[in-house]
């Protein structure tokens, strides 16, 4: 892979120093510093003329300071002459800005997916958004990956025989239907109506738990309030057991000791698409990496390859 670039923001450079050494090639550096005034600066510091460039950068907390610092890094690229640019983004936070449901809104989701082409980017590589739409709101191309493969070669090691895949809500019911028919489980859904950010109702499970093995799986999980109202409604039918699994782990106000606190949640499963720091992670979280896919897809990517092939082909070990 002689002309290809990674070079990774401040977010997450732990995941770009695993997806660099699935993929053979060294991280390349980047100096990101601050005027007086408070604005960033960001230089690449390898060469990008005519390179494969690979830009690896979360939306994560603090969301606006990363956004702006991908941004910056992708228009140092496009000014270094770089023959394409890719923004390898494992968590879009903005994609929950999905549409318009209050008066004089923005559609955030959209307006960023138009920064970051304004800014240079050909192409985008995603994992788990949080709505299928969001795909539609760039007008580059845009790889969608999916965690389905990593979560279930790690629940297979149970026996799935009774297990019940639960949706907290009803528009995440597809992802689960399809994780659901990967680990040949059935699958139930909450009946979820939100007030605010952290404040919702689950009136109903609709779907059979009771004596269930349980495994709840949304696609991200913030404060938590979602999980922990639906753990409520499941309890009421008695499973037989529960576990709660994601792709993106952002954890906050406490998120992770809150669910970790519940005696009937045995583990708590996502993936590294965001880093949990290690002093918050407690002894039920199981951390899976999305590297090797992440990897295998810049490489399909590189080499002109298919990456959809990625999606429904088993996970190797």
């Amino acid at each position: 892979m002689r002309d290809i670039a990674v070079f990774s923001g401040s977010a997450h450079p732990e995941l770009a120093a695993e997806v660099c050494a699935h993929l053979g090639v060294p991280l390349s550096p980047v100096r990101v510093s601050r005027f007086a005034n408070d604005c960033l600066e960001v230089q690449l510091q390898a060469n990008c003329r005519e390179r494969d460039v690979f830009l690896v950068q979360p939306l994560v907390a603090p969301v606006q300071e990363h956004l702006v610092e991908l941004l910056l890094m992708c228009d140092a690229a496009r000014g270094a002459s770089a023959g394409r640019i890719t923004v390898v983004m494992p968590h879009y936070s903005y994609a929950r800005s999905d549409k318009k449901d209050a008066p004089r809104i923005s559609i955030g989701g959209r307006l960023v997916a138009d920064l970051l082409v304004a800014a240079g980017a050909g192409r985008v590589l995603a994992m788990t958004l949080h709505s299928p739409q969001v795909h539609g709101f760039f007008s580059v191309p845009v790889d969608h990956l999916h965690a389905r493969r990593e979560l279930a070669a790690h629940f297979h090691q149970y026996d799935l025989s009774h297990a019940t895949v639960v949706s907290p809500d009803l528009g995440n019911a597809k992802e689960a239907a399809a994780f659901a028919r990967m680990i040949g489980a059935q699958v139930a859904a909450g009946a979820k109506q939100r007030f605010a950010d952290d404040r919702v109702s689950i009136s109903s499970v609709i779907g059979d738990v009771a004596g269930r093995d349980v495994i709840v799986l949304d696609d991200e999980i913030a404060k938590g309030s979602t999980v922990l109202e639906l753990l409520e409604r499941l309890r009421e039918s008695g499973p037989r057991s529960i576990r709660v699994a994601c792709t993106h782990g952002l954890f906050a106000a406490g998120a992770l000791k809150r669910l970790s606190e519940q005696p009937d949640v045995l583990e708590i499963v996502c993936t590294n698409t965001v880093p949990v720091p290690v002093e918050e992670r407690t002894g039920k979280l199981r951390l899976l990496s999305i590297a090797p896919a992440l990897a295998e897809a810049v490489r399909r990517i590189h080499n002109g390859e298919s990456v959809s092939a990625l999606f429904d082909a088993p996970r190797s070990e």
